[in-house]
């Protein structure tokens, strides 16, 4: 993986509650990815998402071993996103800190019985989408995750925006609209950020979906940093 600019994405992350890195993955490495969802084999579970009340469309939790991309993205992200994580749990006053390496981590939130793997391929059709939520599954929770593109916008499907809210103390809710191309990667938080104000700092809820599309296939990874109960 390219060296990222960390300190453009926490920049970013600070300012907007999103970052987004370009190309993170290769067109051919992203209909690699997307072609695996038709393979039951490689999955622990699938959601519909109309019969939970979740929104319209469905989803895989992939088992583990994972596929190597996705393995190999979430043990390269996690340190510097740990970096950030800690700095953010020091501003809102959190004691927890995370580890530097993401096996620790998983040790971690297994040993808490977090054992079942979190990383995701979502699929959407015509008129699907994904209502504004959280992606917390135990007492162990990373604070921030990831979503990347596997479609291409315009080609393969219209609409189908991912849309971000923060929940501001006594202020009305700011919506967030990330265009995103195939291969491109949104940095988000999993549910809180700290938000610098006159005072200091204070927390925001945050939450993420996808917008409903128009017309044709869409295919998002998700990677979520910390395993499920």
């Amino acid at each position: 993986m390219r060296a990222l600019d960390w300190r453009q994405i926490e920049d970013e992350l600070n300012q907007y509650g999103c970052a987004v890195v370009p190309g993170l993955l290769n067109p051919a490495q992203c209909a690699a990815l997307a072609a695996q969802y038709d393979d039951a084999s490689r999955f622990r579970s699938k959601v519909v998402m109309q019969r939970h009340g979740f929104g319209q469309g469905e989803y895989q939790y992939w088992a583990y071993p994972l596929p190597e991309p996705v393995a190999e993205l979430r043990a390269a992200l996690y340190p510097p996103l740990a970096a950030i994580a800690n700095r953010w749990h020091a501003s809102m006053g959190i004691d927890s800190r995370f580890p530097v390496a993401h096996g620790d981590f998983l040790a971690r939130c297994h040993a808490a019985g977090q054992t079942r793997p979190t990383p995701l391929l979502l699929r959407y059709r015509s008129g699907d989408y994904n209502c504004l939520h959280q992606d917390l599954y135990g007492e162990h929770v990373f604070p921030l995750q990831l979503a990347v593109l596997l479609s291409c916008p315009h080609e393969d499907f219209t609409g189908g925006e991912f849309v971000l809210t923060e929940q501001r103390p006594r202020m009305q809710s700011r919506a967030e609209v990330v265009p995103l191309a195939q291969g491109d990667a949104v940095l988000f938080p999993v549910a809180q950020r700290p938000v610098n104000g006159t005072r200091g700092s204070y927390r925001v809820n945050m939450r993420h979906g996808v917008s409903r599309l128009r017309s044709g296939l869409r295919h998002t990874l998700g990677i979520i940093f910390h395993d499920a109960s």
